[in-house]
C-alpha cells in the first residue's frame, strides 16, 4: 500500500507554506505525484441563483485566474524536488466542495489546510469541512496553521469501535508502517476498560500482521474526550493523530460529533481522518 498520488487543496490569495511543507514531506517519503487544486464557487447574480447554470462574470474569472496563477507559482516553487506535478484551477458554478470531491477521484490522499478562524479547510467561500469530508470517499490529511512539515516519529491512533475508525486506520496504514512509534488509545468509562482491552488486543494483532508494532492502551474518561485525546497527543509529542470522522447525521457540514470537530478544527498537529 502507498500513496501514489496526493491532492493538495490550496487556498487562494493566502499563503500555503505550511500545507506545502507537509505535501512535500509526504510526496518525498512515498514517491508520490502531486495534483495542486484551487477551487472556488463563482458569485452569481441574484436573478441567476436557483435557476440553473450560468456563465461566471468576466471579472470573477479574471480575478480568480490571477489568484490561481500566484498559487500555482507557490505550488511549483515549493515542490521542486517532486517529479510529477499537475495544476488544476477550478472556478465552479456549484459548491466548491463538489469539485474538490470530484477531483479526489484522481488521488489516494487529500491534503487540506485547517483554518480555525472560519471553521473550514479552505478559505472562506471555497469549501467547508463537513461537506468536504462527507463527500470525498478518500482520507483527508488536515494541516494546521504553522506546520513546518510532517515527521513520523510518533502517531496517535484514536480508536473507537466503529466503521469510521476502522476505515481511518486502514487508510493510514502506509503512514503507520513508516512511523517509528504508534500508540492506539481508546477512551472508555471505568466499567468498559476490560472489554476495550480485548478489542485493542485484536487491533494490535491486526496491525502487527501488517508490519506495525503498536502500543495499545485503554484510558478511563476524564471528561471531554477530544480534550483528553489532545492532551495525550501532546504528552506523546505525536506528529500525527489518526481518527475516524464520526457522523451522526448526513445533513450539512456540522454533521459530525463533537470529538471530530474539536480534533480537526482546533488541532495543533496534523490529523488524518476518514469517513
Amino acid at each position: 500500500m502507498a500513496f501514489s498520488t496526493l491532492l493538495a487543496c490550496m487556498r487562494i490569495n493566502r499563503p500555503n507554506a505550511d500545507l506545502l511543507a507537509v505535501v512535500s514531506d509526504m510526496a518525498e517519503r512515498f514517491g508520490s505525484s502531486v495534483i495542486g487544486l484551487v477551487a472556488k464557487q463563482a458569485s452569481a447574480p441574484l436573478y441567476a441563483r436557483g435557476v440553473g447554470p450560468f456563465e461566471p462574470p468576466e471579472h470573477d474569472l479574471q480575478a480568480f485566474m490571477e489568484h490561481a496563477s500566484a498559487a500555482e507559482a507557490e505550488f511549483r516553487g515549493a515542490l521542486t524536488k517532486i517529479g510529477t506535478l499537475e495544476w488544476r484551477p477550478q472556478l465552479t458554478i456549484g459548491p466548491a466542495y463538489e469539485q474538490v470531491a470530484n477531483e479526489a477521484r484522481s488521488a489516494d490522499l487529500v491534503i487540506a489546510p485547517i483554518d480555525d478562524q472560519d471553521l473550514s479547510f479552505l478559505a472562506s467561500g471555497q469549501t467547508r469541512l463537513g461537506d468536504l469530508v462527507l463527500r470525498l470517499g478518500r482520507p483527508v490529511l488536515a494541516v494546521p496553521s504553522g506546520a513546518s512539515g510532517l515527521e513520523l516519529n510518533e502517531v496517535l491512533v484514536c480508536w473507537k469501535d466503529s466503521r469510521e475508525a476502522r476505515r481511518a486506520v486502514a487508510d493510514a496504514m502506509p503512514i503507520l508502517q513508516s512511523s517509528r512509534h504508534v500508540d492506539v488509545v481508546e477512551i472508555v468509562e471505568t466499567n468498559g476498560v476490560d472489554e476495550s482491552r480485548r478489542r485493542l488486543d485484536r487491533v494490535g494483532d491486526w496491525l502487527a500482521r501488517n508490519g506495525v508494532e503498536p502500543r495499545c492502551s485503554s484510558e478511563v474518561s476524564t471528561g471531554a474526550e477530544a480534550r483528553q485525546l489532545s492532551a495525550i497527543a501532546r504528552d506523546l509529542k505525536a506528529d500525527l493523530i489518526v481518527a475516524g470522522a464520526f457522523g451522526h447525521s448526513r445533513l450539512r457540514e456540522w454533521a459530525f460529533g463533537g470529538v471530530t470537530k474539536e480534533l480537526l478544527l482546533h488541532a495543533d498537529r496534523c490529523v488524518l481522518t476518514s469517513h
